[in-house]
């Protein structure tokens, strides 16, 4: 396998791992025995794929931005992940984790949502196959993304608010994991992102891979060639970073660019820019860079975008930046939320504010004028409308 892949322990380089409380062994050591051989089935495989075409709507589009081009004097196409079902990216990794759960014979589903696009994507998916879901999702989190609340409960999904610290993804997630350890035996938790214990980054980014997959297709088919110069994600727990990062890794003339949201800025006291402040430990179950206080307490972290509201990264992102393969670079709320605009206004397309960090990044790149740029349109704007005119007055 790759350097930067998973290796036959669960790490990556020095991060990963799978640490875990004794009551998740079962669980956990069951996804890591039976997760490949499952997906490499060829009815699930078929079922997947018959899944991404006609009811995610895949392959989405990759989209020559004619005017952002002219602005920054690159080509840049967007990856557009905003136009699949639900919304955003993450419903590749629950119709790949819905269907592993059945096949594990799992009769209910838990997940963790910041944004809220990922409790969508798992009560849709539960919804589709007839699953009892719940969601946690910090009580913040519940206030700001309302649409998305409302979106989870009309598919059947109950919403349970994390009413502890800060009241965001992280402790959304505390709570899934505290739910799981009390049911064992016929609950699957759909972790949302490419964190968690091992298997679950690798699994999150090979179902997330899919992005990556097809943008080489087709950016041979528009170019020539497979291989941009440049490819931008933002970065959270980084799912959607993963993905499209995936089938670029072995390709080092590749560069790779990882947005983090550095929030007020990354020395206010409220960002997220986790590879900026943060230091290695555990957290969620897995080694990787983590933002935390001197003795090891998780420090809060603060981003405009719910998505990236998170204190940590997954551990093949720590491998990627510490490995020097990735660029990891962080972004405003102000840069992102101007960048946002922008692209409503350039191109007529309203990109998530998690999205909109990574277009913001090209204000700070300078291009020869014939360099391929692939920005990852993770998701759409209809959930942060109440954000955007908040904050632009409309």
């Amino acid at each position: 396998m790759s350097k930067y892949h998973v290796n036959k322990k669960g790490y990556y380089g020095p991060f990963g791992g799978a640490y875990i409380p004794e009551m998740l062994y079962p669980n956990v050591e069951e996804l890591q025995q039976k997760y490949m051989e499952i997906m490499q089935e060829e009815s699930f495989q078929q079922e997947f794929q018959e899944l991404l075409k006609d009811y995610v709507g895949r392959p989405s589009p990759l989209y020559l931005a004619k005017r952002l081009s002219a602005r920054y004097g690159a080509n840049i196409f967007l990856k557009r992940e905003d136009l699949n079902h639900t919304g955003a990216h993450k419903i590749n990794n629950t119709i790949g984790q819905i269907l592993l759960a059945e096949r594990l014979g799992k009769k209910r589903i838990i997940a963790e949502t910041g944004a809220g696009q990922h409790g969508v994507a798992t009560a849709t998916v539960c919804a589709l196959k007839g699953l009892e879901c719940v969601v946690y999702m910090g009580e913040i989190d519940i206030q700001r993304q309302a649409p998305n609340v409302a979106r989870m409960k009309m598919m059947g999904a109950t919403v349970v608010a994390a009413q502890s610290g800060s009241k965001t993804l992280k402790d959304a997630t505390n709570e899934a994991l505290r739910d799981w350890i009390n049911n064992p035996i016929d609950t699957h938790y759909i972790i949302g992102s490419v964190v968690g214990p091992h298997p679950y980054p690798d699994l999150v980014a090979r179902f997330q891979s899919i992005i990556s997959e097809e943008t080489k297709r087709q950016l041979t088919e528009k170019t020539g060639n497979s291989l941009p110069d440049y490819v931008l994600a933002c970065v959270g727990g980084g799912s959607n970073a993963a993905g499209m990062f995936y089938h670029f890794l072995e390709d080092e003339q590749v560069k790779l660019i990882a947005v983090e949201a550095a929030g007020h800025g990354i020395k206010s006291g409220e960002s997220a820019a986790t590879t900026a402040l943060g230091k290695e430990g555990v957290l969620h179950g897995s080694r990787s860079i983590l933002m935390q206080t001197e003795d090891g307490q998780v420090t809060e972290p603060y981003s405009i975008s719910a998505g990236l509201d998170y204190p940590g990264i997954g551990p093949q992102h720590a491998w990627l930046y510490k490995s020097g393969r990735g660029k990891y670079v962080s972004i405003t709320d102000d840069e992102a939320m101007q960048a946002g605009l922008l692209l409503t206004k350039l191109e007529g397309i309203i990109p998530a504010i998690e999205s909109s960090h990574a277009l913001a990044y090209l204000e700070k790149m300078t291009f020869q004028g014939n360099e391929n740029v692939v920005i990852c349109l993770s998701g759409r704007g209809d959930k942060d409308l109440d954000n955007y005119m908040k904050y632009f007055g409309f």
